[in-house]
């Protein structure tokens, strides 16, 4: 078992914040806010409690600062590529892309993702619109344009948008059920996840450009 740490000997550490999000983000996977005991955590950690709290003062906060830990990161990788450079095409499919790399990256997110969205509290509300809103408004706008200029086929642009993420986030927080079914075997299979992601990817430029060639970009 690993030695817990002090507070005075890893509160300085950088690693060690990580390590209690690490930690912390799978047994809220597993548990939920309600299910989930500070003592697991910091048990799975390997640190004393005392220095969770030292870090995030409470369970509530920990939790949020998990969904932050993630929701941060897909922000940023998102608004640089849909406010960069790229064709329209190549913003949708990049960002397709990009977001189902994001998620096969992190197992344990899906099920955070979908705890969080159905929580009522005003904090989540507010996180939620701080980091989706304006990806949902710039990733709509993207398509608004290609519809504009013809290079997509005339649709709602925001329905448009919920279906290109349906696409990534339906096939891993059904993955459960479709391994159970027998349907795929192992859904998080490093030649599974590459076979969905080209199919993914495939079906995007069949649906939805007016060019309907099978080319990568």
């Amino acid at each position: 078992m690993r030695k817990k740490a002090s507070v005075r000997s890893t509160a300085s550490a950088p690693e060690s914040r990580a390590t209690i999000l690490r930690a912390a983000e799978h047994i809220f996977a597993e548990r939920g806010l309600a299910g989930a005991r500070i003592d697991a955590i910091a048990e799975a950690a390997g640190v004393n409690k005392a220095l969770i709290y030292y870090y995030f003062k409470s369970k509530d906060a920990l939790y949020l600062a998990v969904v932050e830990w993630h929701l941060k990161e897909f922000h940023r990788q998102a608004l640089d590529l849909l406010t960069s450079e790229r064709s329209v095409k190549e913003k949708i499919l990049d960002y397709v892309s990009m977001h189902f790399d994001f998620i096969a990256a992190r197992t344990d997110y899906p099920r955070i993702f979908h705890r969080f969205m159905m929580g009522d509290s005003r904090t989540f509300i507010r996180i939620r619109k701080k980091y989706f809103s304006p990806v949902a408004r710039r990733f709509q706008s993207v398509i608004a344009q290609g519809i504009r200029s013809g290079e997509l086929a005339a649709a709602d642009s925001a329905h448009t948008a919920i279906s290109l993420v349906a696409l990534t986030v339906f096939y891993f927080s059904a993955a459960p059920v479709l391994k159970a079914a027998g349907i795929i075997e192992d859904p998080y299979r490093k030649s599974q996840l590459a076979r969905r992601k080209e199919e993914v990817l495939n079906f995007v430029r069949r649906a939805l450009f007016v060019n309907r060639g099978a080319g990568s970009k």
